[in-house]
């Protein structure tokens, strides 16, 4: 069973966002799937490394869409992407030093990070990108 499941919820109406929002959603499921096969200490570095690095070109593509639209809350939601990728690698780093393994606890923080940052701070710019012309 995946850990997060993509619905029409997530939807920030925006193709290209939405597509790699649920490709967030896969690489987080595989990070599950392979700590629920006993696979974790093999795959977690490579797939938290791949998280991080898909999650900064999302990053980077969703801030230039809404740059193009002159979204008016761009630089709020730029220090809001800024505080959750120094998150992420900061668990990568310390999954990197043997300080950390794949466990629950990192596996809920993901998920209720991408949640919440989609459902809350991401629905936010959908009208506005779609009310100038980003679809």
């Amino acid at each position: 069973m995946p850990l997060m499941t993509w619905s029409s919820k997530f939807s920030v109406g925006v193709i290209a966002l939405d597509s790699q929002h649920t490709l967030l959603f896969g690489i987080l499921n595989e990070l599950h799937d392979a700590m629920m096969k006993g696979q974790a200490q093999a795959m977690t570095g490579p797939l938290l490394r791949k998280l991080a690095d898909y999650t900064r070109t999302h990053f980077t593509a969703e801030e230039g869409m809404m740059a193009t639209a002159r979204y008016p809350g761009l630089n709020e939601h730029r220090v809001k992407h800024r505080g959750l990728m120094k998150q992420v690698e900061e668990y990568v780093g310390r999954f990197d030093r043997g300080e950390i393994s794949l466990n629950i606890q990192l596996l809920n923080f993901l998920r209720d990070w991408l949640n919440n940052h989609i459902l809350k701070e991401d629905h936010q710019y959908g009208p506005w990108l779609n009310e100038h012309g980003v679809h």
